[in-house]
């Protein structure tokens, strides 16, 4: 049967809906609905449904759709339920009784439709990135070669971190359960120590074929990239694409002296100077073709519509994740390229990409994925309302905001869920209670997407705007008893398990039990493996109180991860949660945690009190006001 039409925003609450790669088939009476996904041998479990009551689904409202990123269609009726049985064989299921018997036409249909979308490079990358957690490295602040941990830092200036250091400090990442690195820039920076500092962080790039020898050598990032593949970690390797940089006096307009750049070595390849103004930052055209903010720095603006530029940059990405085996890249500043360029580039590159795309509209931000410019992107619409929830606001807005991101999305699993990064101010900054800091990195570890958490986090840091919120790693000690650092190894070590146990976990949508001023609480996952959390704004002051949640099947025995205590669900599959101390609560049934390492002994759960939760709470005002008035300050770095 031919397909009609492609959807965009029928069905798109679908189980495996992707609006960008689907398409629609008629139906025929007695089809089951079935997600059908590479089918192998006897007893691998898929999905598909159970009526959800006798009422058989009407043959008008069957659809089929097919998920062309992981080659897996699905056919979709409103009336069913799901659960997890094993296919039998190519041709016939173990169904339920009340469900019509499958037939083999049903799964040749599926076949056709799967072999359609194949061979996409990108997708089955994007697939593997979906099941990564990231820990962003700025390698300069990581680990020193000589692994000293006393060494003085000016914020400014360069501080002596290699990725020799980051080598001998790889298992302080890894004993935290983290599964990729995203490192700072790599390629070769200016010299000279500007009006801005030193170019520390990699970002202020004049050559893009020669390595950056402040961080090593070329064999030491080799070195680097053979101990990740070891350990099966991956590596994002940060691009500049927008600039190529050189020291500015302030006094405009900037004198650049071009042939120093290479490959781009003539003012033909730039855009003529101009500043980006204060309401160029709602003008495409200005924030993309005009320089970002001068200051000690002059950051020329690559004409990347021009033929030489686009040909020379694919050539560079093609060659650089070639020659150094990198997994992946975060594009920085990719909103302020023109849009042509990106999807050429990252396709060139042959990897998964996030590109920074820095704001929190939601059709601003989607589009760059509806429109195929990028494969995903650090997940700012969430960040900011997380902010805003955690100092004073309210978690309805994030529940509001991820629903529209759902709809106007492609694909929100493929999107970094963080609440700190080089570029914002620490998270601990405005609010260094230790309760709110641990409800925020259960969201992040636990939140659809992929957890990106910025060193430093983990230790609690506190710095505001840049380079304050660059402190050397190294002054924590890499304390691996720190709090922080302890639940994210729980959470990430949960989820990594989940993870194996359920193949669709990375690809299922959360489903929020509850979101209001102070809770917020999702179910993800299938049952029987499912994930059920709450994080809540309420701070360490937070008192003793019953919390009654539900995203559990009757009788359901599970585990309070956190605290290694055990609870059982009701018959309308709700538990009371014991709240206390503002400290967040992950449950996942029992059966799921045989053999996992994870909360071998339990015991019932009751209120327990958290002592490490004290801190002072600081109030939301004028947090966001001022982190968009030193917004424009990052781009120098």
């Amino acid at each position: 049967m031919p397909p009609a039409e492609p959807l965009h925003e029928k069905n798109r609450n679908a189980p495996n809906f992707s609006p960008r790669k689907s398409l629609q088939f008629k139906a025929e009476t007695g089809w089951v609905n079935i997600r059908l996904t590479r089918v192998g041998a006897a007893g691998v479990p898929y999905w598909f449904p159970i009526l959800a009551s006798n009422a058989q689904c009407p043959t008008s409202s069957w659809t089929v759709l097919a998920d062309t990123g992981a080659s897996e269609p699905a056919f979709h009726c409103p009336s069913y339920k799901y659960r997890r049985f094993p296919i039998l064989g190519y041709s016939q299921l173990l169904l339920d009784s009340k469900t019509p018997t499958m037939r083999a036409s049903l799964l040749s249909l599926a076949g056709v439709a799967s072999l359609a979308f194949s061979g996409l490079g990108l997708a089955a990358d994007a697939e593997e990135w979906k099941t990564r957690s990231v820990y962003q490295v700025m390698i300069d602040r990581y680990a020193r070669t000589d692994g000293s941990i006393d060494h003085e830092c000016e914020a400014h200036e360069f501080c002596g971190g290699t990725w020799r250091g980051l080598i001998n400090k790889l298992d302080y990442i890894q004993d935290m359960g983290f599964t990729a690195v995203q490192i700072s820039p790599i390629n070769k920076n200016m010299e000279e120590h500007t009006a801005a500092g030193d170019p520390y962080h990699g970002y202020w790039t004049t050559d893009l074929y020669a390595l950056n020898d402040k961080f090593g050598t070329e064999k030491d990032f080799k070195d680097l990239v053979a101990e990740l593949k070891k350990r099966d970690i991956y590596l994002m390797a940060d691009v500049v694409v927008n600039h190529m940089a050189q020291k500015f006096d302030n006094n405009p307009p900037p004198k650049v002296d071009y042939s120093k750049f290479n490959p781009f070595n003539d003012e033909k390849y730039f855009h003529p100077y101009c500043n980006v103004t204060e309401e160029g930052w709602l003008n495409a055209t200005e924030y993309q073709d005009c320089w970002l903010y001068p200051y000690g720095v002059a950051l020329a603006d690559l004409d990347t519509r021009n033929e030489f530029v686009i040909k020379e940059m694919n050539s560079w990405i093609k060659g650089l994740v070639s020659n150094y085996s990198i997994d992946g890249l975060r594009i920085d500043a990719a909103k302020h390229v023109n849009d042509e360029f990106l999807p050429g580039f990252v396709k060139a590159s042959g990897v998964f990409a996030w590109g920074e795309v820095l704001t929190g509209e939601t059709e601003d931000f989607c589009r760059y994925q509806t429109l195929d410019l990028l494969p995903g992107m650090p997940n700012y619409l969430d960040y900011y309302k997380l902010i805003e929830g955690f100092n004073g606001g309210s978690f309805e807005k994030l529940a509001q905001i991820k629903k529209q991101a759902i709809n106007n999305c492609n694909d929100t699993f493929a999107l970094g869920t963080f609440v700190e990064n080089h570029d914002m101010p620490r998270f601990a900054n405005k609010n260094s209670d230790m309760a709110i800091a641990k409800n925020a990195m259960t969201y992040v570890i636990l939140n659809d997407g992929v957890p990106t958490v910025y060193q430093g986090q983990e230790q609690h840091f506190n710095g505001f705007e840049t380079p304050h919120n660059r402190e050397p790693l190294w002054q924590s000690g890499y304390d691996k008893e720190s709090p922080l650092y302890k639940l994210t190894a729980t959470l990430n070590k949960v989820r990594n398990h989940i993870i194996k146990l359920d193949k669709d976990y990375v690809n299922t949508a959360s489903e929020i039990l509850e979101a209001n001023n102070n809770y917020f609480c999702t179910k993800k996952g299938s049952y029987g493996s499912q994930i059920v959390y709450c994080i809540t704004n309420n701070s360490s002051k937070g008192g003793k109180h019953t919390l009654t949640v539900g995203g559990f099947q009757a009788d359901q025995k599970v585990v309070e991860v956190l605290t290694c205590q055990s609870n059982q669900a009701g018959m309308s599959g709700t538990i009371d949660m014991k709240m206390n101390n503002g400290v967040p609560k992950v449950y996942v049934p029992a059966d799921a945690l045989k053999d996992s390492g994870i909360c071998e002994q339990t015991t019932v759960e009751e209120f327990q009190d958290d002592t490490s939760g004290a801190g002072v709470t600081g109030a939301a005002t004028g947090f966001l006001a001022a982190a968009v008035a030193g917004w424009a300050l990052m781009f120098l770095a």
